[in-house]
């Protein structure tokens, strides 16, 4: 990595930290370069011969941005401004400079052409010649060049140095270097450079033309064929480095990182012989892969036959569709065989897609799946990623050559002018999936969407349809061109009939108002009942909103949901000897949809989850319990220990809505009260992923319901309604459960009372 580099501000011809120095440790530790050097000898290039196949095998691209002439004669007639030669002209002049070159070669010369050549073979060469605008004279004498890494970190260089053999090894000559893990001032610096570049690259500056040059990189290919492998040219990269080790003019600093190249390029030979003994043992984290394996299905057998209807079905809709398909049932390989079938087709080479997730968390569990595919070239896009400059690189360098990418991107930072600005350059065939499709829905999402111009679509979702927003439903479905039942839907009832998804025994248990909360419940209700009475307005509806939340708010924090909780814990550690493999989903202290990289934590929230964690960690002094909310920078590692049993408890709050996968869960209680089925769904959906050691899931859910044996009948209606929409939650769980008959055992009593049917209910829903 640049980072680990032992970089120096000022690099001087002579001294032991030489500019040749430089470019040897940025190239070997880089895996792009862009370079912008005006007048130039075409052997200067061979002074990077000895980073060059360790650049090649890191996957690197080059751009070069050179002037428009080769040799000292053409500089000299573009100085008089005696020169005014056609695109052509300039061209073949570059082209019998080669030849030339190509009579005279040394051992290092060939070396760093055949490199040359493995990059133009594999598409990771871009070269453009520029020339002064016809109303300007002399020459375009850039000098400085942007190395960046696979973090993103770049190390960048101005100076004196013309990109010549004679002024690289002979002239006394300097370079200042930036470094983007610096401090801000730097960072300014190498984005003007960055810009600079972009600019010049994109035909977009005033002050030059650029030349067509396809030809040079054709002649290039053609005087210099790709006939070594990889391992034959870092040996004789190794070879090299061994004789300019013993150069009786090289100086003791260039003599130091020759010795380390040396060393490096020794391992390197080893491992990359090493290679395909490591892919016969699976190791897909290999380094090598991307060099040498294609993107494949992530397992032996195969995508499953749902999964290729689902393409299939895609592809007659138009490349367009919502996959509806429960939580748990592989939403993400459904989506990702897509793009692998699409890239297969007509022997394709380059793969494209554009992914959009709600949360930083399922960035990096996107980025998992997408590898397991042996899709290697992804970057990753939030507030968490420095980006810009490596991702407004790619897509400038995507609209010349045919490059692959997988772009993993954040709602939040979707909706921002600098991801928006650079997605209009994305070629059309760009896929373009949404994960948790229903997010789309949002106006400020469905405003950027509206320009949009990636044909092929896919929405991912559990729950497509937004409750309380036909609207958004609507136009989610129209932005993805589908509708009811969708391109591909797979419940989950089918889902665990077809063992996708595990079985599982349903417990409610009712929790009731305390009177102080009854009471309160009840005022709002009256105030809502006289708003919606009155005409709407604006003013109004904000003012319903706020009470709407507010009487949420008393259902989800019900007081004697906490006791109910740890009766059951206890209950269940009496019979078990441990509460392994358990999630809390707790209360919110505030109710309200986060629209960002995460969900908000609120103070009132932090202070509910803090008290549930405290009473359920009294229960024994074995058992322990940690939070999982926003925010944390071990949640991995949480996950991790849960997985392996080290951690008993996790308790929660929405943060494990959307994406999340823990299969090796086996009870859930469900603390939080939600009428939302979208988010009691995915709750439901997480528990029941499927686990070898794992049998069936328990889930325990809370129902809120008024103190019904007081006989208040001011509030009996009230009261009816609030029961019914809790009960709707109850039968979607109870419906699919092992034990459905428990359900209506629990509530035969309160159902007579509000002379309510649960299975009325249930026909009345449709199952999810």
């Amino acid at each position: 990595m640049l980072k680990d580099t032992d970089f120096k501000l000022l690099y001087t011809s002579g001294e032991d930290d030489e500019p040749s120095c430089f470019m040897f440790d940025a190239l070997s530790n880089s895996i792009q370069f862009d370079l912008a050097l005006g007048y130039f000898r075409s052997t200067g290039f061979s002074t990077l011969a000895l980073g060059f196949s360790t650049f090649i095998m890191n996957g690197g691209l080059m751009r070069f941005i050179i002037n428009d002439s080769l040799a000292d004669k053409d500089k000299n007639s573009i100085i008089q401004g005696q020169s005014e030669k056609t695109n052509e002209e300039y061209e073949e002049e570059m082209l019998k400079d080669l030849n030339n070159l190509s009579k005279i070669l040394t051992k290092r010369n060939k070396h760093f052409f055949e490199c040359l050549s493995w990059l133009i073979s594999s598409d990771r060469l871009q070269l453009i010649a520029v020339a002064p605008n016809r109303n300007k004279i002399g020459i375009v004498h850039h000098k400085f060049g942007i190395f960046t890494d696979e973090n993103g970190d770049k190390a960048a260089f101005s100076g004196s140095l013309n990109f010549s053999q004679y002024a690289l090894n002979y002239n006394v000559e300097n370079i200042w270097c930036e470094y983007s893990w610096q401090n801000n001032t730097t960072n300014g610096r190498i984005d003007a450079m960055v810009n600079l570049f972009e600019k010049t690259w994109s035909g977009q500056s005033k002050t030059v033309r650029i030349i067509p040059i396809e030809k040079v990189k054709t002649a290039i290919y053609n005087k210099f064929p790709k006939k070594k492998t990889l391992t034959e040219l870092l040996e004789t990269e190794c070879e090299l480095a061994k004789e300019a080790m013993n150069h009786p003019t090289s100086s003791t600093g260039f003599k130091e990182r020759i010795e380390k190249i040396i060393k490096d390029l020794e391992i390197n030979i080893k491992l990359n012989k090493a290679e395909p003994f490591i892919q016969d043992l699976g190791n897909s984290n290999n380094q090598f892969d991307t060099l040498n394996t294609k993107p494949h299905f992530p397992y032996e057998e195969g995508p499953r036959d749902y999964q290729v209807r689902a393409y299939e079905n895609w592809v007659e809709n138009n490349y367009k569709g919502i996959f509806a398909m429960a939580t748990g049932t592989g939403k993400t390989i459904t989506s990702l065989n897509c793009l692998l079938n699409e890239y297969r087709k007509n022997g394709s080479t380059v793969y494209r897609a554009l992914i959009l997730v709600p949360t930083i968390t399922l960035v990096e569990q996107w980025e998992k799946e997408v590898q397991s595919f042996n899709f290697n070239e992804i970057y990753k896009i939030s507030s968490k990623n420095e980006w810009q400059n490596t991702v407004t690189t790619l897509i400038s360098s995507a609209k010349r050559i045919p490059l692959s990418f997988i772009l993993i991107c954040t709602y939040a930072s979707f909706i921002k002018g600098k991801f928006q600005n650079l997605i209009k350059s994305l070629k059309s065939d760009t896929i373009f999936i949404a994960d948790e499709g229903h997010n789309i829905a949002s106006q400020i999402v469905l405003d950027k969407l509206s320009s949009l111009h990636l044909d092929k679509r896919i929405g991912l979702s559990a729950t497509p349809k937004r409750v309380y927003d036909l609207e958004g439903t609507a136009a989610m479905e129209e932005f993805f061109s589908d509708k009811e039942p969708y391109v591909f839907s797979f419940s989950m009832e089918k889902a665990i009939r077809d063992k996708v998804l595990c079985e599982y025994y349903y417990f409610p248990h009712i929790v009731k108002l305390s009177e102080d909360e009854l009471i309160e419940y009840g005022k709002i209700s009256k105030q809502l009942s006289k708003l919606y009475s009155y005409e709407k307005k604006p003013d109004r509806e904000s003012m319903i909103e706020r009470l709407l939340l507010k009487r949420k708010r008393i259902i989800h924090k019900a007081a004697n949901k906490l006791s109910t909780t740890i009766e059951i814990l206890k209950e269940h550690f009496k019979n078990m000897g441990n509460l392994k493999y358990t999630f809390v989903y707790v209360p919110e202290g505030d109710t309200y949809e986060s629209f960002g990289d995460e969900d908000i934590t609120s103070q009132a929230s932090i202070r509910l989850i803090n008290q549930y964690t405290r009473e359920i960690a009294k229960i024994d002094e074995n058992i322990l319990v940690n939070q999982f909310i926003s925010g944390m920078h071990d949640r991995d590692e949480i996950l991790n220990q849960f997985q392996n049993g080290e951690i008993s408890v996790i308790a929660s709050m929405k943060c494990l809505d959307e994406g999340v996968d823990i299969p090796r869960a086996e009870m859930a209680i469900f603390c939080s009260s939600t009428g939302n089925p979208r988010q009691f769904i995915q709750r439901r959906g997480r528990i029941l992923r499927k686990h070898s050691e794992k049998k069936h899931a328990i889930i325990h859910d809370l129902v809120v319901v008024p103190d019904y044996e007081t006989k208040n009948r001011e509030n009996h209606e009230l009261e009816r309604g609030l029961v019914r929409k809790e009960l709707e939650r109850v039968m979607y769980f109870a419906s699919l459960s092992k034990n459905p008959y428990y359900t209506e055992d629990i509530f035969k009593e309160i159902c007579n009372y509000y002379n309510l049917n649960i299975y009325t209910i249930q026909s009345e829903l449709t199952t999810l």
